[in-house]
Order: C-alpha cells, then structure tokens, then sequence
C-alpha cells in the first residue's frame, strides 16, 4: 500500500514549520503533545520526514538517551497520507539509523499501541526509562494523569534496511 513516489529523509531547516503544523494539528486532536517551531528548529537532526511530491507529509524524532537506548517519538503523518505505511516507513528508517548507530533498543510512548505492535514492539511499563521520565516527563501537562503506553523492541539481530 505504500506509495513509490514517498521519500524519508533526514529533516532540514526548512522543513520545521511543516514538522510544527503537523504536530499542532495531531495534538489539537489529543493525540500526541505539540512541538513549537522552536523546538523543532533546536532539535531538526534528530527528525526525519515523509515527502511527497516536495511536500513534508510526516515526520518522527530519535531521542538517544544512553548508548543502547533510545525513544522514537513525535510520529505524525497527515490525514491525508495515514493507513498508507508513511509511519511504518518512518518508524523503520528511525530503527534504521539506531542500529548504525549501535542502539539495540528502542521504545516509544504512544496512544497508538496496535500500529507498533504490528511493527515488532511489546508493551512494558513506564518505569522503565526513568531518563525518560527525568528528562521530558517532569515537564508534561500530562505527567499526573499520562496516558501513554510505553513499548519496547530490541534492535540487535536485525539486519539494517
């Protein structure tokens, strides 16, 4: 189902108010927390995105936090583009330059279970990554009611690609 004419690719400058809107219409539906332009801007090497036909259709973010764990986050794909593997794509370029860069697992946080289900990850609990928690948590509107299931898969053993 995934379109031929679809490119993932490391975010650039430019691409940040499209990466910002995306967010800010997912999270104006309750479905992920916003990402200012800002913060986008300051974190552009760690996003990849979705491109159709020069436009920025999704994105996601890596966030390493030790040598062999790190969080893909900030999933997002338009309305337009979602049950069309745009986030299967993205998810499996993130784990794609984890494993070059020797993280052997990753987890995300998400309100979107079954999707990563399908793509190999396993449900734990939260507790987990407390440099999670330490890091983004403590600063989430969410943080005393979060509703987010936290998901693992081990990238070592697979090969890259």
């Amino acid at each position: 189902m995934v379109s031929s004419d679809i490119t993932i690719r490391t975010a650039r400058l430019a691409d940040a108010e499209a990466i910002a809107g995306i967010t800010a219409f997912n999270a104006g539906k309750g479905v992920m927390l916003e990402r200012s332009p800002e913060n986008v801007i300051e974190n552009i090497r760690n996003f990849l995105v979705a491109e159709h036909d020069g436009t920025v259709i999704g994105s996601c973010a890596i966030a390493f936090f030790t040598l062999h764990l790190a969080e893909i986050r900030t999933l997002a794909v338009l309305d337009s583009f979602k049950r069309r593997g745009v986030g299967s794509l993205l998810v499996g370029k993130a784990e794609e330059v984890l494993r070059e860069e020797g993280v052997t697992t990753a987890f995300v946080l998400t309100l979107s279970p079954v999707f990563f289900l399908s793509l190999g990850y396993r449900e734990v609990n939260k507790e987990m990554f407390p440099q999670k928690i330490w890091r983004d948590c403590t600063n989430c509107p969410k943080l005393m009611a979060c509703d987010e299931i936290a998901m693992i898969k081990e990238l070592d053993g697979e090969m890259a690609g």
